[in-house]
């Protein structure tokens, strides 16, 4: 069926599209949906469906097994079980691929799925659209993770976005980290569209249940971070940063899913010290439902981001809208999100004249400190932030412009 775009007008408000058009059938290529979301990217992708689905006709391709209502799961081949992760991937990749024939145009989102968008493109002859959430040749402590499978990894993203038909960066900043990586791409085929956020789901749960069980005390101050156990989000820093805050603040650590076991040996031999030197540090190792951690984000007088490489920070995003004011890295896309002084405190991860991160921890530990000494201020950046998050940050918009980029590049077929 030939595609007839949906017709679309840009308001002052963003792009609206009309109901009831002919709609175009889009592939959205994700190695996580619901319910296996660990990370922002996958958080993305369960949103951005959510909000695509009543503009086009949508199926979702995720790992996994089975099929539902649009959505086809696809695992790595078990030929393949035992092999290094990156060529496992690349077999889902083409089982990605197989299954797209017949649709306009494909999404993919992470290395994990970008082959299979490629592959897509060359065996259909659609348009490739990728965000990028994160950059291969800016991660290389992923090679910790996947040997080898490093260079297969970055050289299926670099062969993906080069080819692509359009790049969504999820920032301004991660814009320029793609053109920095990838100078081949023309710089008129990569368009921001930040992240978004649900401030219906996400907002402020005076509720205390969540607490209780795990033994917190509202009437004290709580720290909180919500994030995998990687390089990538310095958590390191910061279990040496909370080593030496307010002996009243209690820290929460919501961290899982360690990338490798060597990170996962660094992170007990903190935790543990950590837990030697002071009291009311509680380690969260499980994946918590989301309503739990929306009731923590909630209660805590600062949740904190230490990243050391970050494309925006989707998590910020949620600690906002929960109306807590966030202690974050000044890194990449985070200076998108979190404005310095004002919905929170952002912290230079190096300094000038400074040869490494060593002086990292002892800047979060002082800026956590000042809110948690002055919680009036805590409070009106969370209220701060809640306003912002509302404002700017809505999914729905998101949606919007990604379709009218679709339509932009259907019309060049």
């Amino acid at each position: 069926m030939p595609f007839r775009p949906a017709r679309i007008w840009v308001t002052m408000w963003g792009p609206t599209v009309e109901a009831g058009e002919l709609r175009v059938r889009v592939g959205l290529l994700t190695r996580e949906y619901p319910p296996d979301v660990y990370g922002g990217a996958g958080v993305h992708v369960e949103f951005l469906a959510r909000e695509l689905r009543p503009l086009v006709d949508l199926d979702v391709h995720c790992w996994g097994e089975g099929r539902s209502d649009g959505v086809l799961r696809h695992r790595p081949w078990s030929a393949l079980d035992g092999a290094n992760d990156a060529l496992r991937t690349f077999s889902v990749d083409l089982s990605m691929a197989a299954a797209l024939e017949g649709h306009d145009l494909v999404h993919s989102h992470t290395w994990y799925a970008n082959l299979a968008g490629h592959l897509a493109k060359l065996q259909y002859g659609v348009p490739h659209v990728v965000t990028a959430h994160s950059l291969e040749p800016l991660r290389p402590w992923k090679a910790e993770q996947l040997g080898g499978g490093y260079a297969l990894s970055g050289w299926a993203e670099r062969t993906a976005v080069e080819a692509a038909d359009a790049v969504i960066a999820v920032s301004g900043a991660m814009r320029e980290d793609v053109l920095g990586c990838y100078p081949a791409l023309d710089p008129a085929k990569v368009r921001v569209v930040h992240n978004g956020i649900d401030t219906a789901l996400y907002r402020p749960d005076r509720g205390t249940d969540v607490l209780e069980r795990i033994g917190l005390d509202p009437a004290r101050p709580i720290v909180l971070f919500v994030g995998r156990i990687t390089r990538q989000k310095g958590v390191p820093h910061l279990l040496r940063a909370v080593r030496d805050i307010d002996p009243a603040a209690q820290v929460v650590l919501c961290a899982g899913a360690p990338d490798t076991p060597e990170i996962d040996r660094e992170f007990r031999e903190l935790y543990r010290e950590l837990d030697r030197v002071r009291e009311g540090v509680h380690w969260i190792p499980q994946m918590l439902p989301r309503p739990d951690v929306i009731q923590l984000l909630t209660h805590a007088t600062v949740f904190v981001c230490p990243s050391v490489y970050e494309p925006l920070g989707i998590v910020n995003l949620e600690a906002m809208a929960c109306g807590t004011a966030v202690v974050a890295s000044r890194v990449g896309g985070i200076p998108e999100v979190v404005e310095d002084g004002v919905t929170g405190l952002l912290v230079p991860v190096t300094e000038e004249g400074e040869k490494d991160e060593g002086g990292f921890a002892e800047r979060l530990a002082r800026a956590l400190d000042s809110l948690l000494a002055d919680p009036d201020t805590a409070r009106r950046m969370g209220e701060a932030g809640r306003e912002r998050a509302v404002r700017e940050f809505g999914w729905d918009a998101v949606a919007r412009r990604t379709v009218l980029l679709y339509e932009e590049l259907l019309k060049q077929e």
